[in-house]
Order: structure tokens, then sequence, then C-alpha cells
């Protein structure tokens, strides 16, 4: 353990006196020390020194990068980032950029922009270049279509091996990206795929007809990106081909892009679950954090309100009965926890599992027993500590029914509210963290109070 503290800190120093290094060449103009430097990094730590740049830095730092390391840093930044890189270097790099960028990339860069934000980003690149990512962009979100990629390459089931390694050799440029060759008839049908084993172990005079594999996995464009996900992850695949409805290819989705999708769901799910809608890390300044969590925080403090109305109406029993404030905010907090866990498995599970009538009613089932268990567990315990404490049956009573019947509506809540959301297409980490305790407090106060109220003759 204490050697792995030593190369933590290490890493740290190391880190440290690179940033230093880099700022110092920059502020003396050594544009070849620079080039040292750069070119001894992987392309992940070009973009966390340039994150770590002050901003006053930033722009000689990519003026002197070249077009093709400008590309490469732009996919390890986020979009506001990547934006500002763009703004930073002019158009005319800019341009030449955008042309070398994946197409799906592009069409996610420009997701979401104002349309004269768009023009003045697309407005020099070429015509057949912009028509394709123009193409992508007409797919709705979140599907196929839009996080697909054109560089692949189609053959006919016609050529030789030999010729179709000639082929393979003219896009050389795409080899990064292809794993597999995807046959297609004269229509441009998907009728087949090849992978590259395939092609070393056949001879050379054999036709790829006689060495394809016939009715390839594909999905449709409209198909949603994490079934995708889901596919090539079931499969292994390292790519999977895209097809319109009667079957012509007009993508692919890589192994590395489904990395990205995966990671992206799973920070916009994290987002929800925290209230926060947008994205917020380390480097997010004091004013916009606050601005993007206030929204969601303003909207549960009205809702929170009513919790304050609730235990207004039961004054009286409070009143009575002072020993009942000790246990509200354990029974609030508790109910808002087994929701918030129930939530939680549920939106781990939906994205990983394909939901039925029997799945989801296993699932339900499954929760409402975990929360009886947690509640019979909990509330024998609360209650025996109520009667110690008070010497009082009867609180110990109220306190534990309270909890045992909030920890199970607390469960229910958590575990039907993502699946309704997620049954009608809404993504189901909308029912965020938050939003449910809150919810959660509103009814454990009623049913808390509710019963205290029934017994109160007994309690006084």
């Amino acid at each position: 353990m204490a050697l792995l503290h030593k190369e933590k800190k290490k890493e740290t120093l190391d880190k440290v006196q690179l940033e230093r290094a880099i700022i110092r060449v920059l502020n003396e103009g050594k544009k070849d020390t620079f080039h040292e430097i750069i070119n001894a990094l992987e392309k992940y730590e070009i973009a966390s020194q340039y994150k770590e740049l002050p901003r006053k830095r930033k722009t000689l730092f990519l003026e002197w990068l070249s077009i093709q390391e400008l590309t490469e840093l732009l996919r390890y930044l986020s979009k506001d980032e990547q934006l500002s890189v763009l703004e930073r270097i002019g158009p005319d790099r800019s341009t030449e950029i955008l042309h070398k960028m994946q197409n799906n990339d592009l069409a996610f860069l420009l997701t979401g922009l104002s349309k004269g934000k768009i023009d003045d980003l697309i407005a020099k690149m070429r015509r057949e270049e912009l028509e394709s990512i123009l193409h992508i962009m007409d797919y709705p979100p979140k599907t196929a279509g839009r996080v697909m990629t054109n560089r692949y390459i189609p053959i006919s089931p016609q050529l030789s091996v030999t010729d179709a390694e000639q082929k393979l050799k003219k896009f050389e440029n795409l080899a990064h990206f292809i794993n597999y060759l995807y046959v297609v008839d004269e229509d441009q049908r998907l009728i087949g795929v090849v992978t590259f084993r395939d092609l070393l172990l056949a001879d050379d005079d054999q036709r790829i007809a006689d060495i394809m594999r016939t009715e390839p996995i594909q999905v449709d464009v409209l198909t949603k990106q994490e079934d995708v996900a889901k596919l090539i992850g079931r499969y292994d695949f390292d790519a999977i081909p895209v097809t319109t409805g009667d079957h012509v290819l007009v993508g692919t989705i890589s192994g590395d892009q489904v990395l990205d999708i995966v990671v992206r769901e799973a920070d916009e799910d994290i987002e929800m679950l925290l209230a926060s809608g947008k994205s917020i890390d380390f480097r997010t300044k004091p004013l916009v954090a606050a601005r993007r969590r206030l929204p969601w925080l303003i909207l549960l403090l009205f809702i929170g309100l009513v919790s304050g109305s609730i235990i207004s109406k039961f004054e009286d029993t409070l009143n009575a009965v002072v020993a009942l404030a000790f246990f509200m905010p354990m029974i609030a907090g508790m109910t808002g926890n087994t929701g918030t866990q129930s939530l939680a498995v549920v939106v781990r599970g939906l994205a990983s599992e394909e939901m039925t009538w029997k799945k989801t009613l296993k699932l339900v089932m499954r929760e409402i027993v975990v929360g009886v268990v947690i509640g019979i567990t909990c509330g024998l315990l609360i209650a025996i500590i109520a009667f110690f404490w008070q010497g009082s049956m009867v609180l110990g009573f109220v306190v534990g029914v309270s909890l045992l019947s909030t920890l199970i509506i607390g469960t229910i809540a958590g575990t039907i509210i993502p699946l309704l959301l997620n049954r009608f297409n809404v993504d189901p980490a909308v029912a965020s963290g938050p939003l449910i305790t809150t919810l959660n407090d509103i009814l454990s106060l009623l049913i808390y109070f509710g019963i205290a109220t029934m017994f109160l003759s007994q309690l006084s």
C-alpha cells in the first residue's frame, strides 16, 4: 500500500513537472523543445496537459500542434472544449481538422448548435463531406444512424481474394477504422462480411463469395445506440454494419465508438441521478456549476415545502408526543435511502437488460420482498430502541410500523418510477435521486404522523 502511495505521488510530481516544462518552453518560444516533449507523450496525455494550461498559453500550444495532432487532441475533449479549440485556431485550420474528423464525431459536435454557428464551422467544407454529415444529422439523436461512420470498405462478391487485398491497400488511410470488409450486391445491399483473418487464410484465387460469412448481424439506422452497444458486447464484435430497412449498407459502428457511447450514457445518467442536468467536472467554474444545479434544486425546494405543510397539519400530534420529532429525520432519511438504492439497481439493470413484462414483474416482486425484509429488520430494531428509550411500547410500535411501511413504499417507488419512465421511452435516469428522495420524504411523513395520530390517545 505504501509503495502504491509512493508511485501515485511520483506520478503526480512528474505531471506537475511536465506542466511546468511545457509552460516554460512556451514562454521562451522554444518550438523544437516543445515538439520533443509532445512527441514523447501519449495522445490523451497531450489533451490532459492542454486542459491544465493557463488560458493565455493555450493559443500558442494549439498553434504549434500539427493538424493531425489537433485532430487527435479533439477526441479527448468535451464538446465545449472542442468548440473553444476550433475558435482559437481560426477558420482555415478548423476546416482542415473538420475534414479529418470522422463524420459521426463531427455530427455529434454540431448537434445542439445554432444554425449560425453550424454554418460558420462548415462554410469551407467540401460538398461531399458536408452532405454526408448533414445526412447523418437527419437521423434522430441517440440512434445508430447518428453515431455511425461512413468509413468502411464495400466489396463485390465476385472479387478474388487478391483483388480484395489490392482494394484494401488503396484505402490504407482507413486502416485504423477497419476490421471487416462488407460484401454488397449491385444495389449496395449487405449480403456478407469478410474479416482480415478470412483473407489471410484464403487462397489468392478464391472468390469473396466463397469465403464470406452470409447473413451477417446488422442494425437498422433507427436502432437505439444503447441497443447497438449491447449487441456488440454480446457478440464481442469489433464493429457492426448499419443498414436501412431494405438492408442497404450506409455505415458502421466500431467498438471504440461503442465505448464512447457507453461512457457518454453513463455520464448522462450520473448527471440526471445527481439532478445536475449538465456536465460538471473539476474545471467547471463555481457560478457555472451553481447555475447547472439550481433549476432542479429550486424545484425540489418547492416540493420540499410540502413536507413543512404536512408537519404543520400534525402540530397537535407533535405537541402531545414530543418524542415523535426525534425519529422524524431518521424515518424520512431511511425512506429516501432505500428509494435511491432501488433506483440505482433499476437504472443499472435497464442499461444491460432487455426488459420484458415477465422480467419487469419479477424485478418489482423481488424489490418488494427486499423492501419487506429491510423494513422488518430496521423496524424491529428502531422499535426496540424507542421502547427502551421512552419506556413506551406504543411509541415503539408506532415508530417500528411507520419505518416498516415507509421502507416498503420507498423501495417500490424507487423501482416503479424508473420502470414506468422507461416504458414510455423516457430516460429512467430522469427519476433522479433527489427527486425520489423528496417524494419519499413526503410519503414517509404522511405515514408516520398518520399512524401516530391513530394511536395518539395511547401515546399521550
